[in-house]
């Protein structure tokens, strides 16, 4: 008889499972507990919070799942809230967001990336000289802080370099606010308000009147490199350390001296975000049938256009409306900056 014979299936060993008898379950905690931060910084991976007047270190949570965390989102979290040295949060859930600011990498590409969420209103920041004004790429912001349903700012800065009024004749028709600073990169500047002093100087001239526009808003800056976008925000906020940089002599472009989105409290009330310089600002996210509706100045004018007009042909009643004067000075101007967007997406096909 072989030794085999006797083993029957009751000899059968079966190895205990490592996971455990408890059923698995698609059910998830409520976290109805959670406490609720504002996330003022992302770093690969982790996320600075704002919570209850304090600094709390957090982690996404796995059931959190695929929906990314931006700078500016309200967060519920759970875990280690104490923000004590070498504690760490964990984020269950993102609070359903009020606005989303979006750009793509440039017009050709249709993915959209959320720079900043529940901000209010979007400081377009450019210099009126050293590096010149770039209107093309205010007009692009401007179509993104109207597609986001954001209210913008102009902010011109270096005007001790260049008069702002030339400049601003071509913004006139758009009713944009504005304000205008003296700050210029390489100046050491405080953030008192206009008549205190520190170390002997008086704070920026145009200073106050931007504390004015920011309080009690969150507000994005955005701006390509080397206009001072990162010395205005050490102004407002002296413990931000924001790094500056210059601007080349030759080529007119800034270095990049922010790597990363920041929120900031702001001490009269109201948070800034610092974003990274950009060169471009993308508006692959946005319908081109949308883009006449964010240039108020030319948008009356289309309402004469033929059925199906891509505002870019023979028959377009935008010329018109730009040769009557309507749409004021900068109407050509204008209407061709409109004009290039569209191409630039019906290129892209």
């Amino acid at each position: 008889m072989s030794r085999y014979d006797h083993y029957d299936e009751s000899s059968v060993r079966v190895r205990p499972s490592r996971r455990g008898s408890r059923p698995r379950t698609k059910e998830r905690p409520s976290h109805e507990d959670a406490d609720v931060a504002l996330v003022t910084g992302v770093d690969r991976g982790r996320y600075t919070t704002w919570l209850q007047g304090g600094i709390v270190l957090a982690m996404r949570a796995r059931e959190l799942g695929r929906g990314r965390v931006v700078v500016g989102d309200r967060v519920a979290m759970v875990g280690d809230t104490s923000g004590a040295p070498g504690s760490l949060a964990r984020i269950v859930r993102v609070l359903d967001r009020s606005s989303v600011l979006r750009r793509s990498a440039d017009d050709t590409d249709r993915v959209e990336r959320v720079i900043v969420a529940n901000a209010d209103q979007l400081v377009i920041v450019t210099a009126l000289a050293d590096p010149e004004p770039r209107p093309r790429m205010i007009d692009r912001c401007l179509v993104a802080a109207y597609d986001a349903g954001l209210d913008p700012l102009l902010l011109l800065t270096k005007s001790d370099l260049r008069d702002p009024e030339e400049f601003l004749e071509d913004y006139d028709p758009l009713q944009v606010p504005w304000v205008a600073t003296s700050l210029t990169p390489g100046q050491r500047h405080v953030a008192e308000l206009p008549g205190e002093r520190l170390g002997g100087q008086v704070a920026p001239r145009g200073l106050a009147e931007v504390r004015e526009h920011l309080r009690d808003r969150t507000s994005v800056l955005v701006g390509h490199s080397g206009v001072g976008k990162s010395t205005l925000v050490n102004s407002l906020v002296p413990a931000a350390h924001r790094s500056t940089g210059v601007v080349n002599e030759v080529t007119g472009r800034g270095r990049h001296t922010s790597s990363s989105a920041v929120a900031l409290q702001l001490g009269e009330g109201g948070w800034v975000v610092d974003t990274p310089g950009v060169r471009s600002f993308g508006l692959g996210h946005v319908d081109p049938a949308e883009f006449v509706g964010h240039f108020p100045d030319l948008a009356p004018g289309a309402a004469d256009c033929p059925r199906g007009c891509s505002h870019d042909e023979q028959d377009c009643a935008l010329d018109d409306w730009v040769a009557s004067g309507a749409a004021g000075p900068a109407g050509a101007a204008r209407l061709e900056s409109l004009r290039r967007l569209l191409r630039s997406r019906t290129d892209a096909g």
